[in-house]
């Protein structure tokens, strides 16, 4: 192994923590041909700067970060904090391949996607954005708060120790989703956005049907029946029926949108529907 410099630099934990930072405003710079390419290259700009003396040597580091780039921006840093890793590697050691570099961005990519998208866009924006909702509606400045508190310090938190986690890991990353770390990982979110998905279907989707099917003074309606039958059994089928829509390549979701928004006031109008 042969040294690219006398003194080996290390990064510390106050560069990575600029990773860290640098790592807040990927997604205000997108194009369609390198997606997120500028703001990972501005997140991985400290760390070069800093490893690499020669000007040359930091071109090319930042050319290798500007190649096509899409994923999660919460997973994003752990990703950073992987390069970090080889970046400080590929500076200390002329036999390492730089081309490694890029090839593990990819590989990282589409996994951490999965993940960001299935527990930050999937699940806890949703969550959150029940309980904000829930409370907004009853007039509570809790509303808002807690839905910028739920979603974003989960997100702060993947987004630092992610970075420390990558950093620390390096390429041996590659060796653990090998072992099927990834696959184990994807499993569990799927099941626990799944779980909050069904409950939030039975808490937020309200779809009720006071028309009367007896007489006397307790007349039963469609709504009881049917909660006899298993309760919020029609927001669960209606739920059902709109995923299925959703899936065929010529429906629209703005056509679903507006004939939930007519058939919701026509409903609610001739008194089929309880707002």
């Amino acid at each position: 192994m042969t040294s690219k410099s006398q003194v080996s630099k290390k990064l510390t934990k106050k560069d990575l923590r600029g990773v860290f930072w640098r790592s807040m405003p990927m997604e205000a710079s997108f194009n369609y041909e390198r997606m997120m390419s500028l703001g990972f290259a501005y997140t991985m700009k400290g760390i070069v700067t800093k490893l690499y003396d020669k000007k040359a040597d930091q071109i090319a580091a930042l050319k290798r970060h500007l190649e096509f780039f899409n994923c999660t921006s919460a997973t994003s840093p752990f990703i950073a904090g992987v390069l970090a890793s080889m970046e400080e590697k590929n500076a200390a050691d002329d036999d390492f391949d730089p081309s490694a570099i890029n090839s593990m961005k990819t590989g990282l990519m589409g996994p951490l996607s999965g993940i960001g998208d299935s527990v930050f866009w999937g699940s806890l924006r949703i969550i959150a954005s029940g309980i904000g909702v829930s409370l907004a509606q009853k007039g509570s400045i809790l509303g808002p708060i807690l839905f910028i508190l739920i979603y974003n310090i989960p997100n702060l938190l993947v987004r630092y120790y992610g970075t420390m986690w990558g950093y620390q890991l390096g390429s041996a990353f590659v060796d653990k989703m090998a072992d099927g770390l990834m696959n184990t990982i994807t499993y569990a979110i799927n099941i626990l956005g799944n779980t909050v998905i069904g409950a939030m279907v039975a808490s937020m989707v309200v779809i009720k049907l006071p028309v009367k099917i007896s007489g006397g003074k307790n007349p039963e309606t469609i709504q009881t029946l049917l909660n006899s039958i298993m309760p919020d059994l029609l927001p669960l089928a209606v739920t059902f029926f709109i995923a299925w829509l959703l899936k065929k390549k010529h429906v629209k979701m703005i056509w679903i949108l507006l004939s939930i928004l007519v058939i919701s006031v026509v409903g609610a109008f001739l008194g089929i529907l309880k707002p």
